[in-house]
């Protein structure tokens, strides 16, 4: 009878260990690359808006003999790696808490433009720019998320090489100057590619000079969302990667603080 207990407990172990392998194996493998910025004092926001605070609630050993810690924070939605939701430029469109997470996860694309954008801050990311990258790596996978590469993300967070300009306020707005996409290009995306979601480098979707902020306006009216300060693009592929980019589920929201990663396929 002992004999019987014990190889039965020996049995549950066994297959408990191969359930947890296989559960493990079933992750995709891969090089995980972090495509956030983190959030601190230096962290980059539209002029317009309040940065990033910090504050301490607590911090060291209690009078019970344990060490405890707690912060508060205060964001606005749109600064840092950070998504813009549907809803940001389109009436009636997805709030944050309302993509669908199915459109936040998924494989990836990257588009470099870095040549293009090294000699014009003001560069507009074109549908040429998308046909020579479908000319040498096939057509934009349906359903996939769409990265765009500037280079820019390499002066993060030195506010004056980012954006344009390092002062505050609307009147900071007119300086701003960092590429971005072209409506057109949009609108060449919307028409002829089915894709969950765009990102880049950069503050903003639309250049920084834009002052009608066409591709947010005909992407999110498509329910489009834009992940915007990406990181680490540098380190992405033109395919063979898988996107994970989770935000703050904040009801209502029209943006929010994004972590997302990449998962560059094992070869």
């Amino acid at each position: 009878m002992k004999l019987a207990l014990v190889i039965v407990v020996l049995m549950a172990a066994l297959l408990f260990t191969l359930s947890c392998q296989r559960a493990a194996s079933d992750f995709p493998a891969g090089t995980i690359v972090d495509l956030s910025h983190p959030y601190d004092a230096e962290t980059v926001y539209w002029p317009t808006a309040e940065g990033f605070k910090l504050e301490k609630d607590a911090e060291g050993v209690t009078e019970n003999g344990y060490y405890y810690a707690a912060n508060r924070f205060s964001t606005a939605e749109h600064g840092g790696t950070h998504i813009d939701a549907p809803v940001h430029f389109a009436d009636e469109r997805h709030t944050v808490d309302q993509i669908p997470l199915m459109q936040l996860l998924g494989a990836g694309v990257t588009i470099d433009v870095t040549q293009q954008c090294a000699g014009n801050r003001d560069y507009q990311i074109s549908v040429a720019d998308f046909e020579k990258w479908e000319a040498a790596h096939g057509q934009i996978p349906r359903e996939a998320i769409v990265l765009l590469r500037t280079g820019f993300g390499q002066f993060w967070p030195d506010r004056e090489k980012y954006m344009g300009t390092n002062e505050r306020g609307p009147a900071a707005v007119a300086q701003l100057h960092f590429p971005g996409l072209h409506p057109e290009a949009a609108r060449w995306l919307v028409a002829n590619r089915r894709i969950k979601a765009i990102g880049l480098d950069t503050p903003s979707i639309d250049y920084g000079q834009s002052t009608l902020f066409e591709s947010h306006r005909i992407l999110f009216d498509k329910n489009i969302p834009a992940f915007e300060n990406l990181a680490h693009l540098d380190q992405l592929p033109p395919t063979d990667f898988h996107i994970i980019a989770l935000p703050m589920k904040i009801k209502g929201g029209s943006g929010g603080p994004l972590r997302a990663v990449a998962i560059i396929q094992s070869k």
